[in-house]
This record gives C-alpha cells, structure tokens and sequence, in this order.
C-alpha cells in the first residue's frame, strides 16, 4: 500500500472508531508497525488534519472533517442504512467492511441512529463449507478483467466445467448471481455463486472487452421482460 492511500485509510480508520485508537490498535488494523503510525500521525498533523491524541494515549480524528460532498435527507439515510444492513447476507466480508465505513460517514453528517445499523455478522445465502466462490474474487476478476475456469453444479445436480470472461455480481435479496461470458456456449449465462464448487482465477486476459460485454449484458437485460431466474442458466 502506498503511503497516500495508507494515510487515507488511517483517515477512514479513525473516522469508524468509537474510542481512541492506540498506535498498536492502528499498527495492527492497516498491518504496518508502530513506527510507521506514528510517522503517519506527525504527517496527518503537519497537513493541518484535525487528529488529537500523542503515544500511549491514543488517537482520535475530531468530527466534521472531510464530509463527502453529498448531504441526505433523513428517510434517505435511513434507506442507506437498512440497505447497508442487508450486506450481511450477502455474506462478503469485504463489502460489508466498506458498508461499515459507509455508514460511519452517514453518521458523521446524521449523527448515529439507535435503530439502525450495518450488522458485522449475519446469516449469510452463501455456505463456505459447500463451495460457495468468495464474492471478493469474483470482483477482482471483473476488475483485472481476467477469465475464471469455474466447476458448476445445474439446478440438477450436474457437475459442468466451464471457462467464463466474469462481468457483473448480481446482488438479489436471496440469492447472488454472477453474469459472465460463457466461452462453451458462446453467449452470455447467469450463474448461482453457490452453485460454484471449485474455482480458478486465471492468467489469461479479456481486456478492453470487458465494457463491450457488459453493454450486450446490460442491452439484453433491459430488452427482458423479467429479470433472470434464481435458478441460474447453464
């Protein structure tokens, strides 16, 4: 991580807190040693950022600083909050880390909500033990456009090995879905993430076809009469 983007996230890292963090706290939550945290400490306060606290003390980043340029109404926050809520069961850690900082920054402009807040747990669709592709993956194969060789199982329990160019993860209320270029079929399947049992993230590359698929994807999707079935098309 370079040094701007881990001082943005010592920003955002101080921003979610409730109590002051020590600099072993912030050293073990951005995984560099005390050392640099105090280093990074003296930089924020020579930039003017309005973090308090010395060593041994712990540190805190005053409220107000850095608001994000948006401003909501208060059932919009509130539709924000129950929708950060439901990351939970989707059961991605990684967005639902993010829905956590998200709704740090609603806090910051709103103040906190006694009725509402993104849970750091849930009941998850998605089972590890049974396979169950991590969605984290299936976003870094989108980003780096890169294809994944997958081990599907049907909606009748038969096992398919396919090669697929990942283009967009599909978010539904009970089940997620992940909308790829099938290479055997040649044409564009919805996939059931729990449905994927083995999974290979591979070097090969589709790059600058990525936003091409995605706009056939998006194309069809709006010429449909309904959206794709839960089932999963293979």
């Amino acid at each position: 991580m370079s040094r701007p983007d881990r001082l943005f996230e010592l920003i955002q890292t101080l921003r979610a807190a409730r109590a002051p963090m020590t600099a072993e706290a912030l050293g073990e939550a951005l995984e560099v040693s005390v050392r640099t945290i105090y280093r990074d400490m003296a930089a924020l306060q020579a930039m003017r950022v309005p973090v308090e606290g010395a060593a041994g003390l712990g540190y805190v980043l005053r409220s107000g600083y850095d608001l994000p340029p948006l401003n909501f109404d208060t059932e919009e926050s509130e539709a924000l909050r129950v929708a950060l809520s439901l990351l939970a069961r989707t059961g991605d850690g990684a967005l639902m880390r993010a829905g956590q900082r998200i709704s740090a920054k609603i806090e910051a402009l709103h103040g906190p909500s006694t009725w509402l807040h993104v849970a750091p747990w849930g009941s998850a669709l998605d089972d590890p033990a049974k396979g169950c592709v991590p969605k984290s993956l299936l976003r870094q194969a989108i980003r780096e456009e890169r294809k994944l060789r997958i081990d599907y199982r049907t909606p009748d329990g038969e096992r398919t090995l396919r090669t697929i160019r990942p283009l967009v993860v599909i978010y539904h209320v009970e089940v997620t879905m992940l909308a790829a270029w099938c290479e055997l079929r040649h044409d564009l399947r919805h996939f059931r993430t729990d449905r994927i049992y083995g999974w290979t993230l591979l070097d090969e590359s589709f790059a600058a076809q990525g936003e091409t698929l995605r706009a056939l994807w998006a194309e069809r999707e709006a010429a449909a009469a309904e959206p794709p079935e839960a089932g999963g098309a293979a």
